[in-house]
């Protein structure tokens, strides 16, 4: 007959199997593939609003999920590769932002879920079937750039409305960026405005492009895109050398010295994808997550910068904005 004292030991040991087992083959975390449209500089808050996120719904990165980052540079081929690289990892999320990254990312990783916290009309864009109902891999959160586009320009003309030459700045490269650019178009338009196109599609070319623009332009707007955001501090620099007054997509570029921005709070947004993260890695599928808009907007001025333009901002436009960097 076995002892007492035998069969504990035993019961100690058979308890002992299975965590031996698994500090020899640790379960492999759930793990969430971040493909950073830019750089990490200027996505810093979005991520940290990400993760902070994850982390009230009882995800701890490091502990019960893991997080590849990667950061593309604006630069499109750098979207496929690091999608590529993902789907060989066998990651079990996408998260991204920017509709070419999303693209990217829906072509590279047909069977991972992808959750974009930022994407320009992405029925138009064809990444999912219905807002309602996104259908295949792919849903997150839309930005309507084209539906905003009016609105921007009329706060621009409001901070100076004496302008009548309007330089429009976007990355042609980017189907989005295309159409925001045609809806500026049709809005100068309307308010009599002589509009001046500087299109781009690599970082090389935008000191050319500006040095093109020369005497051409007494305003600016720039069209929202990775490219744009991964050069914004050059873009701040030439636009305030040529003494353009600007309307920038979002705060990132106010904060470093851009004079203004109206557009969603994309903390805000990347705090909300996180809610899709959560729902997918419990079970859900995209194709039945419907795609939701943006509640939170910013419009952000840099009276600072408006000092070195020499501009004296309404005082009625200072009271509407969210926030009046000084």
């Amino acid at each position: 007959m076995m002892k007492r004292r035998d069969f504990i030991t035993l019961l100690g040991g058979a308890a002992a199997w299975p965590l031996a087992a698994r500090a020899q083959r640790p379960a492999k975390l759930p793990t969430i593939g971040y493909l950073g449209s830019s750089t990490a500089s200027p996505q810093n808050q979005w991520v940290a609003a990400f993760v902070q996120r994850l982390h009230e719904l009882g995800w701890v990165e490091g502990r019960t999920i893991a997080i590849e980052y990667r950061w593309a540079e604006g630069r499109t081929e750098r979207f496929h590769e690091i999608a590529a690289e993902f789907a060989r990892l066998k990651v079990d999320i996408i998260i991204t932002s920017g509709t070419a990254p999303v693209q990217a990312a829906k072509q590279a990783a047909t069977n991972v879920p992808i959750v974009f916290a930022v994407a320009s009309d992405p029925v138009g864009n064809n990444l999912v079937a219905s807002l309602a109902h996104p259908g295949g891999n792919v849903t997150g959160l839309s930005i309507q750039q084209t539906d905003l586009a009016a609105k921007k320009l009329e706060l621009l003309r409001e901070a100076v409305s004496s302008f009548r030459q309007l330089a429009i700045l976007a990355n042609v490269a980017s189907p989005a960026s295309v159409l925001e650019k045609d809806e500026v178009e049709a809005a100068a338009r309307t308010l009599s405005l002589n509009v001046v196109p500087v299109e781009i599609r690599r970082a090389e070319e935008i000191v050319p492009a500006f040095v093109a623009l020369k005497g051409r332009a007494e305003a600016l707007y720039v069209c929202g895109d990775p490219l744009i955001t991964n050069n914004r501090v050059r873009i701040i620099t030439l636009a305030l050398g040529a003494r353009l007054a600007t309307m920038y997509p979002s705060r990132e570029h106010v904060d470093v010295g851009g004079l203004m921005s109206y557009g969603p709070n994309f903390p805000d947004l990347h705090r909300r994808a996180a809610d899709y993260v959560d729902k997918i890695l419990r079970g859900a599928k995209p194709a039945d997550i419907p795609v939701e808009q943006p509640t939170k907007f910013d419009f952000v001025i840099n009276l600072t910068t408006a000092k070195v333009l020499g501009l004296e901002i309404p005082p009625t436009l200072l009271a509407r904005a969210d926030e009046v960097i000084e």
